[in-house]
């Protein structure tokens, strides 16, 4: 058997500590909006208090904002439950939602006519990037919101994010 000779050399890479993360299934009735809002600001406090993580008013409002979008549409568009994942990348909070339906999310034209269905015009204006993929099953949409006022920094700010 061959030994793992990484404890001893010196210049063996070091583990990454691990980033904060959570995850959560959400049962798709009337509460499970609140409950993912609740989540999210947990989970940043978390981040700052546990990780040392700079996390601004700004990104705790954006990030409850998002979940709040992204919630409310899957519990409005696809039956079953709802999974949704934060998680800490470079200086940004990740937030993906999974839900059953495939069909990607299209934002419409801008209205200022139109009652309702802004939720997707509201994430992609205030998130720093957005993905909508298919999955086997269902779809995953992902919104990225910077962690502190000054988005293009390092969470421990000395240098620059590459986009």
């Amino acid at each position: 058997m061959e030994q793992d000779s990484s404890e001893d050399d010196d210049t063996a890479p070091q583990a990454r500590a691990p980033s904060p993360r959570s995850t959560v299934a959400l049962d798709g009735d009337g509460s499970c909006i609140a409950e993912a809002r609740r989540t999210a600001a947990t989970f940043l406090v978390r981040a700052r208090a546990e990780y040392g993580l700079p996390v601004s008013a700004r990104a705790m409002d954006l990030t409850q904002l998002v979940v709040s979008e992204l919630v409310t549409n899957a519990r409005k568009y696809a039956p079953g439950p709802v999974l949704m994942d934060l998680r800490i990348v470079d200086a940004l909070v990740e937030v993906e939602v999974w839900d059953s339906d495939p069909v990607l999310p299209v934002a419409l034209a801008a209205d200022a006519q139109r009652v309702g269905q802004h939720g997707l015009e509201i994430v992609r204006a205030v998130a720093r990037d957005f993905e909508a993929q298919r999955e086997p099953v269902g779809k995953r949409i992902t919104a990225r919101i910077a962690l502190t006022d000054a988005p293009d920094r390092s969470v421990n700010g000395d240098a620059p994010l590459q986009a």
